[in-house]
C-alpha cells in the first residue's frame, strides 16, 4: 500500500515565505532603492530669505545709503518637464535684493537687484550639466546645495555675481537650530566682473558726460553649513560687496552695495533643518535601518521555518503506525 505524502505546515511555509521576501529585500533596498533615492528631486520649491543690513546706493536720491536694513530672497522652482525630459535636475532661480521700501515686492523688477538662472546638474554627482537652456554656464562642484555624503575636504563653490568658483574650505562640524552639519568658509578678493554706462561724475570723472565703468565684486566672507548626507545647505551668510571704478581706475569711486554679513533668516534656518532631517532619515531607513533588521530577522524566520518543515514530516512518517495486512485482519483468532 502507498504511504499518504505528509502535508506541509502552513505556519512552516510561512515562514519561509517571510524569511526569503525579507532576504531578498535587504540587498535590493541597500544597494538599489537607496541609491536610486539619493538624486537631487525634480519637483524642488523652496524659498530661502537672507538678512541684514548694508549700504546701498539708492539711484532716487542719487546718493549712497548707509546701515539700512536689506533682505536676499531666493527662489528655487524645478522645470518637471523638462527634468523628466532630460533626466537632470532643472531649476529655475530667481534671487532678489530688496530695502525696507521695495518690501513687500509686487513685482521682483522694483527690488533693488533682481536676477535670474537656470541651473542643471546630474542628479547624483550634483555636477553642472550644460543641456536645457541652462544660464549662464556653470562649473564647480556645488551651487545652492553640495553633493549627497558631503566629504571633509575643500569644494569648489559657484559665485553666481562672480561669474567664477570659490575655493570654500572645511572648516569644522557647526549646529545649526540644534542639527549637526559641516562647515565650510571661504572669501572673494575684489575682482572685476562687467562694465556699465554711468555718468563720469558718479566714478570721479565729471568732464565726461558718460563713461563705461568697470565693475567689481568682492565677498567678505561665506559661510555655508551644509547636511552631511543630503548636501543640503543649512544656514548661508554671505558679505557681497559691488562697486564702480572710474575705466583703468585702481580704487572703488562709487558703492552699488555693501554688507559685511546677510545671513539665513532663523525661519529658514528651521525651514532647512526640517526637510534635510526628513530626507536624512529616509535615507538611512532604506538603505541601513531596514536591511540591518531584515537581513537577521529574514535569515532567523527561514531557518525557523525550515525546521518546522522537516521535524513536521518527521513526526508523520515515524509516528504513524503500519496498517495491518489484509490476511491478517481476517484471520480467527488462535486456540479457536
Amino acid at each position: 500500500m502507498r504511504r499518504r505524502p505528509a502535508r506541509r505546515s502552513p505556519l512552516s511555509l510561512l515562514l519561509l515565505g517571510t524569511g526569503t521576501f525579507l532576504l531578498v529585500l535587504a540587498p535590493l533596498l541597500a544597494w538599489y532603492v537607496e541609491p536610486q533615492a539619493r538624486r537631487t528631486p525634480l519637483d524642488v520649491d523652496v524659498t530661502t530669505v537672507f538678512e541684514g543690513s548694508g549700504s546701498y546706493f539708492d539711484t532716487s536720491k542719487v546718493r549712497l545709503v548707509e546701515d539700512e536694513p536689506l533682505t536676499v530672497t531666493r527662489q528655487v522652482r524645478g522645470d518637471v518637464a523638462d527634468g523628466d525630459r532630460s533626466g537632470r535636475a532643472v531649476w529655475d532661480v530667481s534671487t532678489s535684493v530688496d530695502t525696507a521700501d521695495t518690501l513687500p515686492a509686487a513685482d521682483p523688477h522694483d527690488s533693488l537687484q533682481w536676477t535670474t538662472e537656470r541651473w542643471v546638474t546630474d542628479r547624483k554627482t550634483n555636477r553642472p550639466v550644460h543641456c536645457c537652456q541652462e544660464k549662464p554656464r556653470f562649473e564647480g562642484e556645488a551651487y545652492l546645495k553640495f553633493p549627497f555624503g558631503v566629504e571633509k575636504r575643500s569644494y569648489r563653490w559657484w559665485d553666481s555675481t562672480l561669474g567664477g568658483t570659490v575655493v570654500l574650505k572645511y572648516s569644522g562640524a557647526r549646529a545649526v537650530q540644534g542639527y549637526q552639519g559641516l562647515l565650510f568658509t571661504g572669501r572673494v578678493e575684489a575682482a572685476q566682473t562687467g562694465t556699465r554706462l554711468v555718468p563720469g561724475r558718479l566714478v570721479g570723472r565729471p568732464k565726461s558726460s558718460q563713461v563705461l565703468a568697470e565693475e567689481w565684486y568682492a565677498n567678505h566672507g561665506v559661510e555655508l553649513v551644509a547636511d552631511q548626507e543630503t548636501g543640503r545647505i543649512l544656514y548661508a551668510a554671505i558679505g557681497p560687496r559691488k562697486t564702480l571704478r572710474a575705466p583703468g581706475g585702481k580704487k572703488d569711486a562709487m558703492v552699488l552695495l555693501d554688507s559685511r554679513k546677510l545671513a539665513f533668516t532663523p525661519a529658514t534656518q528651521r525651514a532647512q533643518v526640517a526637510l534635510a532631517r526628513d530626507d536624512t532619515d529616509r535615507l538611512r531607513l532604506l538603505g541601513r535601518t531596514v536591511p540591518l533588521v531584515a537581513l537577521p530577522a529574514g535569515a532567523v524566520l527561514f531557518l525557523a521555518g525550515a525546521v518546522l518543515l522537516v521535524r513536521g514530516g518527521r513526526i508523520r512518517r515515524g509516528g504513524q503506525a503500519a496498517p495491518l495486512p489484509d490476511t491478517a485482519r481476517h484471520a480467527a483468532p488462535a486456540g479457536r
